[in-house]
C-alpha cells in the first residue's frame, strides 16, 4: 500500500466523481482508476459501489477513510514539523474565509512585515460557513476568519474585529443629510441584501428584527462589491459595515440610532492541531493590527 494511493483514495471519497477527482489531481481518468483498483486488490474488499458508471462510498469505504484521513493529516502535521526544525521553510499559512475583502488588508500587511512568507487562501462561498468548520477540525486549513461564529466544541475562536452597521443610502436620497437616523425612518425604503444563507445576511436579518421594520428587498446579492455597486446607482439601500479599508464616498453613511448594530468577526483555530510558527505568528498579528484598526 502506498501514500499516493491513499491521497488518490481521499480526493475519489470526497468527490465520489472518478472524472472530477482525475481533474483535480491532475492525472488521467484510467490511471486514477487503475491505482483505486489495486488499493482494493490490496485490502481484499471493494471501497465504492459501482452502478450505471456512478460510484458511491460503500460501508469498507467509510470505514477505510475515517483512519486514511487521520493518517494524511498526521503525516501532513508531521512534515510542517520537520520542516520548521530543519529550516527548509520561511513559513506557509493557510486560512480560510467568507470575507476575503476585509482580510485581504490584513494580508498585505503581513507580508509588508514578513516578505518571504507564503499564504494559501481557500475562499469559502459565504452560504457554505460549515465547510470552513470542516476545513479547520480536519486540519485542512490553519486559520479561519468570518463574520459567523462557528460554534464547534473543538474549535477555538476570538472575536478580532467589531465594525459598526450604517446605513448607506445613495445621493440624492430624501435622508441623505441626516446625521443619524433611527431604522424606523427607513422601514418603506427599497433594501439591498444579501441573498439567504450569507452571514451578513443573517446579521442584517437579526438588526431588524431588533428595530421591529421588516425590509422591503427589492434585490439580493452574493457579493459586497454589488450591493455598493447598486447603492451608488440609486437602486435602494442597505447596511454597511464602516471600516477604514471599506470607506467610500460614492454615497452617504449614516449612524444607525438603534443600538448594537456591529458586525463581529471572528478568527478559528482548531487547538488540536499542528500550527506552524507562521501561522502561529499570523494568528498574533490579525488580533493586534484590527485591534488597531478599531482604535
Amino acid at each position: 500500500m502506498e501514500l499516493l494511493q491513499l491521497k488518490y483514495f481521499r480526493t475519489v471519497a470526497r468527490l465520489e466523481h472518478m472524472t472530477r477527482a482525475a481533474e483535480q489531481l491532475h492525472i488521467a481518468q484510467p490511471a486514477l482508476s487503475r491505482t483505486i483498483s489495486r488499493l482494493e486488490e490490496d485490502l481484499g474488499v471493494p471501497l465504492f459501489d459501482r452502478v450505471n458508471r456512478q460510484i458511491r462510498l460503500n460501508a469498507f469505504g467509510k470505514a477505510f477513510l475515517s483512519k486514511v484521513e487521520s493518517a494524511l493529516s498526521l503525516l501532513e502535521e508531521g512534515t510542517k514539523e520537520v520542516m520548521e526544525l530543519a529550516g527548509l521553510e520561511r513559513g506557509t499559512i493557510s486560512i480560510a474565509t467568507n470575507t476575503l475583502n476585509c482580510l485581504s488588508p490584513a494580508v498585505a500587511a503581513f507580508r509588508e512585515r514578513f516578505p518571504d512568507v507564503s499564504f494559501r487562501i481557500n475562499q469559502i462561498a459565504p452560504a457554505e460557513t460549515y465547510s470552513m468548520g470542516e476545513l479547520l477540525e480536519q486540519g485542512h486549513t490553519d486559520l479561519g476568519f468570518g463574520p459567523v461564529s462557528l460554534r464547534s466544541s473543538c474549535l477555538r475562536e476570538l472575536s478580532v474585529l467589531q465594525s459598526e452597521v450604517f446605513l448607506a443610502v445613495p445621493c440624492g436620497h430624501r435622508l441623505e443629510k441626516q446625521n443619524s437616523i433611527t431604522l424606523g425612518q427607513a422601514a418603506d425604503a427599497p433594501f439591498i441584501e444579501y441573498k439567504i444563507g450569507h452571514p451578513f445576511r443573517q446579521v442584517n436579518d437579526e438588526i431588524s428584527r431588533r428595530a421591529g421594520i421588516k425590509r422591503n428587498i427589492i434585490c439580493e446579492v452574493d457579493e459586497p462589491a454589488a450591493l455598493h455597486s447598486l447603492v451608488q446607482t440609486g437602486l435602494g439601500v442597505a447596511f454597511v459595515p464602516k471600516c477604514k479599508w471599506n470607506e467610500v464616498s460614492q454615497y452617504s453613511l449614516l449612524p444607525i440610532k438603534d443600538s448594537d448594530n456591529k458586525h463581529t468577526f471572528f478568527l478559528s483555530w482548531n487547538e488540536t492541531r499542528y500550527l506552524s510558527e507562521a501561522a502561529r505568528e499570523f494568528q498574533h498579528f490579525l488580533i493586534e493590527y484590527y485591534a488597531d484598526e478599531q482604535k
